[in-house]
């Protein structure tokens, strides 16, 4: 078997492909931090704090999916311990607090808001605890945090994404804890199959850093070690962070599958990027921040580099004290939305004829026009370059062009290029490297008659499973 043959039979789950669907989703940090104004506590803080007198969930899932997004991650546990919901494993939680009387379940709010909203709902729970006596222990706190873990699998309905960091530090009784990921995996599986565990697991991998930044070539075909839980469990008792520096090593590398690169790995497996921010400076909610709110441009920029650079995108919006999101942070989720609607609205592909290089019989060009699996344009037997030639009878005004491969197939294309029609002739506008699962390609108004998409290399014959050009919008 040849290199290109090996790397192309690696393809993603059913529930990787369902959250790269997904898309562009948000994280919601909330917890007595919200009350005492830190970014990480420290298990010490009394619940009697916590009082989000206001709390709306409903209110946090208007504003997400106005934004565009299509899902909602709640942090159920982190650091401080403090748990969101009523648990039977410690009084550490809602239930010693004001909240509702001590009967409030946030993450029950959040899941039910969801529902109501078609969002998609996931849960984060740390697997540091500053608060439980038990953490440092071994297999007793393992036992404490399945625990944990199987509440929230199975009271809340459908889980999509449940997400794990790597810190670990000191507990109460000054010990760290050996995490035991393959235990915690396993609890996954068992009650929500459909659920990609991400960051520290084998679904969904980090990008690397905190700060929206991605890669020029996002690949999703990687070694295998870049989630070996048997380093990361070593790693983990060492220092707070080790976990996300053991992954930082390799997950922060320019080039993580190249062929150059993977040309003596022997262990494959689809692991695709998520890109994690927060629309804050801060992931908790300060007074002092609400003024430092991301411009649009940069949130912009940040999911036309993730969404449209074969990665997801997380954003972080912070409830308020009372319970709200805030509202610079609602305004500018509103002004993400709109942007989307208006750069995504008119799709001059339907208007345009549409030619190709040499396709497979019933894979021709045309069935790139429908943003669908089942149907998709791929090249001639034997090739591993491709054109694809959109021309319309009078000039349009062009914004961005998508591109999606079949991933289905696994990912193939490793360079490719846009020309536009300028004066009689075909100009290059745009050379990229991957496509993915989607890259969007931003051409800023251009004026063209003819577009052409030209696929100059590849692992194998190069599929496309869609092919838009969106107008430009005023």
């Amino acid at each position: 078997m040849t290199l290109d043959e090996r790397l192309t039979q690696v393809f993603p789950s059913p529930r990787q492909l369902a959250h790269q669907q997904t898309e562009f989703y948000s994280f919601i940090h909330f917890t007595v931090n919200a009350f005492t104004d830190r970014e990480w506590g420290d298990g010490t803080e009394d619940p009697a704090i916590f009082n989000p007198e206001k709390l709306d969930a409903e209110q946090w899932a208007r504003a997400i999916k106005a934004a565009g997004m299509r899902g909602m991650i709640l942090t159920a546990k982190h650091h401080d311990g403090f748990c969101l919901w009523q648990t039977k494993y410690t009084k550490h939680s809602v239930s010693s607090s004001p909240f509702r009387g001590g009967r409030g379940d946030v993450v029950r709010e959040a899941s039910d808001a969801c529902r109501k909203y078609g969002l998609k709902f996931g849960v984060y729970l740390s697997p540091w605890d500053r608060n439980s006596p038990l953490y440092g222990q071994g297999e007793a706190y393992d036992d404490y945090f399945c625990a944990q873990l199987t509440e929230l699998l199975t009271q809340y309905g459908e889980i999509f994404s449940v997400w794990f960091d790597g810190a670990c530090g000191e507990g109460p009784n000054g010990k760290r804890q050996v995490y035991d990921w393959k235990r915690y995996y396993a609890v996954v599986r068992k009650y929500q199959p459909g659920a990609c565990i991400s960051v520290c697991g084998p679904d969904v991998r980090w990008c690397g850093n905190e700060a929206g930044y991605t890669r020029d070539a996002e690949w999703s075909v990687v070694p295998r070690r870049m989630w070996d839980t048997e380093k990361i469990a070593a790693k983990s008792q060492q220092s707070d962070d080790a976990a996300f520096r053991l992954r930082k090593v390799s997950a922060s590398d320019g080039d993580l599958g190249s062929r150059e690169i993977l040309k003596d790995e022997e262990d494959l497996v689809w692991f695709a990027a998520e890109v994690n921010t927060s629309i804050r400076p801060g992931w908790f909610w300060h007074a002092s921040e609400n003024d430092k709110v991301r411009p649009l441009g940069d949130m912009m920029h940040i999911y036309y580099n993730s969404v449209g650079g074969n990665a997801t995108f997380l954003l972080n919006i912070p409830p308020t004290s009372e319970g709200l999101l805030h509202e610079n942070d609602v305004k500018r989720l509103e002004e993400i939305g709109a942007e989307l609607e208006k750069a995504f609205r008119v799709n001059l592909l339907p208007y345009a004829e549409l030619t190709s290089t040499p396709a497979e019989e019933g894979h021709e060009a045309l069935y790139a026009r429908t943003d669908d699996y089942a149907t998709y344009f791929r090249a001639a037997n034997g090739t591993n370059t491709a054109e694809l030639t959109a021309e319309w009878k009078e000039p349009v005004h062009v914004g961005n062009v998508v591109l999606k491969e079949n991933i289905l197939l696994s990912q193939r294309v490793e360079r490719f290029a846009v020309d536009v029609r300028k004066d009689g002739a075909f100009e290059e506008v745009y050379r990229g490297t991957v496509v993915g699962y989607k890259r969007i390609v931003p051409l800023g108004g251009i004026e063209t008659t003819a577009l052409r998409v030209r696929i100059l290399d590849a692992r194998t014959e190069p599929t496309l499973s869609f092919f838009a050009v969106y107008e430009a919008q005023d």
